[in-house]
């Protein structure tokens, strides 16, 4: 067994996998697959978003070292 070790829970972020869904689909139709985003380290989609804006947020100097991050929102992203 091989194990893949990081140094950083960000780099987990969105290098979640896809699995095909046998059941719904008919032989001979169409393939269907589903994104497992429940494998992100937040257990959600939202963390891609999360991380996004923490970077871009740092990038513009929106956020700084030792700043707090609010996160307002619950169970919903808006």
């Amino acid at each position: 067994m091989s194990t893949t070790l990081h140094h950083d829970i960000t780099a987990l972020i969105g290098k979640t996998p896809l699995v095909r869904l046998n059941r719904l689909s008919k032989e001979g139709s169409a393939t269907i697959y589903g994104k497992v985003e429940f494998f992100n380290p937040g257990g959600s989609v939202k963390d891609r978003i999360c991380l996004n804006m923490i970077n871009e947020a740092e990038r513009q100097g929106k956020l700084k070292p030792g700043g707090t991050i609010v996160e307002p929102t619950s169970g919903n992203t808006g």
